[in-house]
């Protein structure tokens, strides 16, 4: 009954954060969590996860990004025009996988397996296996390349579950967009998932960065392992958003 009772309490918590980011129409009744379900704060988590593998990547493995492709791709011309500190490999390989990934993710899609709703939490619990065979690699001290690879995969599982939920402004990865709008709309709603999104971005980063730092770069992974195992794990038992339509 305690377990049940702190479950509970804990999708109440997920509930009231997700009315904070999508306040429900009217003003009677009890809130809900709304179409988005209690996904919304689950893909906080998400971006949460984005910055502590960025850090891990950037700081770590030959200045790569793993989940943010826009920088990777400028960093790719970087390295194209001669900066040596900068590694083409890598952020070939990080584009590659990356892609892999999305591609993989979306072959998942089109075979019927679920739509959002139903890859929601096989996909990131995917991306934690991976980002788990992430860590064992650090902790034997394999090649900066494996590491690179097993983390832009799972990204790419990520980035590809995100885009076909579509929650508006919680795309886990890319807050150029995200800060645009910010800055053009009036505020509202959208402004508070737009800042709470930069912030979780930030705040990772920052997080990862201390950790790996200070610490090495397996407590970040660990730290990132954590939250992956504990949003799927919620995403299986069905936290997440309203059945999709049915397709004519």
């Amino acid at each position: 009954m305690g377990s049940d009772h702190a479950g509970n309490d804990r999708g109440g918590i997920l509930r009231a954060f997700a009315d904070r980011l999508f306040p429900p129409a009217g003003d009677g009744g009890r809130a809900s969590a709304g179409p988005h379900g209690v996904v919304p704060p689950l893909l906080v988590v998400l971006t949460f996860v984005s910055g502590l593998v960025d850090a891990v990547s950037y700081l770590g493995l030959d200045h790569v990004f793993v989940a943010n492709m826009t920088g990777n791709v400028a960093l790719l011309g970087f390295a194209l025009a001669g900066d040596r500190e900068l590694s083409g490999a890598a952020s070939v390989l990080a584009l590659a996988a990356f892609l892999l990934g999305a591609w993989a993710a979306g072959r998942l899609r089109r075979s019927g397996a679920g739509g959002g709703k139903g890859l929601f939490g096989p996909l990131v619990a995917a991306q934690a296996v991976l980002v788990a065979g992430a860590l064992a690699v650090s902790v034997t001290a394999g090649g900066q390349l494996l590491l690179v690879g097993l983390l832009a995969l799972g990204m790419g599982l990520q980035n590809a579950v995100v885009h076909r939920l579509a929650v508006p402004d919680l795309t886990t990865t890319v807050v150029t967009r995200t800060l645009t709008g910010l800055a053009v709309d009036p505020w509202g709603p959208a402004s508070v998932r737009r800042v709470v999104s930069v912030l979780a971005l930030l705040c990772g980063a920052l997080c990862g960065g201390l950790l790996t730092l200070h610490h090495g770069s397996r407590w970040a992974l660990l730290a990132a392992l954590v939250l992956l195992a504990w949003v799927a794990a919620l995403g299986l038992r069905g936290a997440g958003p309203a059945p999709e339509p049915a397709g004519p």
